[in-house]
């Protein structure tokens, strides 16, 4: 049986501010942005190429202090171009570092241990890991 992860929950104080974050600056697409009542809004957002999504929102969605979310991680094939990206979107991004010994240091020696952090405007934390190819 496959288990597959879906759909995070990100908590955020201000959900006009946190979806353009996600996807005018991230490049998130908005999969849906769903008004049920004046306190209840749900708006799921997907990584482009990912086959799970973020959910934000208000009244429906588990609560968790905004910001409280560390450690999410994202996998790009390249990160310096993921990262220049990110810079061309106005994201404040690290730069990029190098996390342990690479186990497979070709075809790229970045791949599995290079990373990038950024966080959005409520401090929740990202990584950006980069992974080329897969054995």
């Amino acid at each position: 049986m496959n288990w597959t992860l879906e759909v995070v929950v990100v908590p955020v104080s201000d959900l006009d501010r946190a979806k353009a974050f996600y996807a005018d600056q991230l490049g998130f697409a908005v999969d849906h942005d769903t008004v049920i009542s004046d306190d209840v809004r749900i708006v799921q957002l997907t990584p482009p190429g990912s086959g799970c999504s973020i959910v934000i929102g208000k009244g429906a969605v588990p609560q968790m202090p905004p910001g409280s979310l560390k450690g999410l991680q994202l996998v790009v094939p390249n990160l310096h171009q993921a990262r220049a990206e990110l810079l061309d979107r106005g994201v404040e991004v690290s730069e990029i570092q190098v996390l342990g010994q690479n186990p497979r240091p070709t075809p790229d020696p970045l791949d599995n241990v290079g990373f990038v952090f950024f966080e959005d405007p409520d401090g929740n934390a990202w990584a950006v890991q980069q992974i080329s190819t897969r054995p």
